[in-house]
């Protein structure tokens, strides 16, 4: 357990919490306890689902820019690929993931949240990639993922001009996938996770390395990836039990055990 972040196991949902007060700026250290949270997460066969979450107030407002402002150019360049690898590691997570948005999620906090497969947010949020106001880019994903999200176009709007997004312009163009109350966003994540709690996890392990790598690849790659994963499942536990179901019992009333 870090000092700034955590994992909490409940039910099943494993809850990667930021608590570095009073924004949850993402310092080196912060960074590294996430990159630790993830990886405990990935591993643990008590976790099915993972939310990322920053308490009731602020998902996370950016990298430490204090931190930041001292670093020469071979500083960062010493620095860069473990800031990236750290929130890539919460994307490398083989599970469900959510993040769970209040406040803002801005800048490193925004490349945070595109590192999950879903996003919720609440009513009051702000996102984006402000770093073009302080004479960057996005460093830590947000060039790359936030265009295969919401597409080039859009994506080059809020990064070249820094803009603050709301949560409704947010759910309009595809960036968050659900709206609620402030008050309601961290029961809603538990909600869209615990869907895929009992679930069979290798498939879902293998849907999410589908979708994601095939994402990376041109269609002929992807199709093999698809292939090779899919072909793998039928040594599970879980894809004999499926298959028994269904023909005996009808659609959707199979118990998996994740094996």
């Amino acid at each position: 357990m870090g000092e700034y972040v955590r994992l909490e196991v409940d039910g099943g949902i494993g809850t990667i919490r930021l608590e570095r007060p009073p924004m949850n700026a993402l310092n080196a250290q912060v960074q590294e306890e996430i990159r630790d949270a993830a990886l405990e997460a990935s591993d643990r066969r008590d976790v099915s689902a993972v939310i990322v979450y920053g308490g009731e107030k602020v998902f996370a407002a950016g990298a430490d820019i204090k931190q930041m402002q001292q670093m020469s150019y071979t500083d960062m360049a010493d620095r860069s690929g473990a800031l990236q690898s750290s929130l890539s590691a919460v994307a490398r997570i083989p599970k469900p993931t959510v993040a769970a948005i209040t406040g803002y999620a801005l800048g490193g906090g925004m490349e945070l949240a595109l590192c999950c497969d879903f996003r919720i947010c609440g009513d009051n949020a702000k996102v984006g990639q402000p770093e073009i106001l302080l004479g960057i880019i996005p460093g830590a994903g947000g060039t790359q993922r936030l265009p295969r999200l919401v597409g080039p176009a859009k994506a080059k709007d809020l990064i070249f001009t820094g803009r603050f997004v709301d949560a409704a312009e947010a759910l309009a163009i595809g960036l968050v996938d659900q709206v609620v109350a402030a008050d309601d966003v961290y029961s809603a994540a538990r909600t869209m996770m615990g869907r895929f709690v009992g679930g069979p996890a290798y498939a879902l392990r293998a849907a999410k390395e589908a979708i994601d790598r095939g994402l990376e690849s041109d269609l002929d790659t992807g199709l093999e990836i698809e292939r090779l994963q899919f072909a793998a499942l039928f040594a599970t536990q879980d894809r004999a039990e499926g298959m028994r179901s269904f023909v005996e019992d009808g659609p959707g009333k199979a118990t998996f055990e994740g094996k």
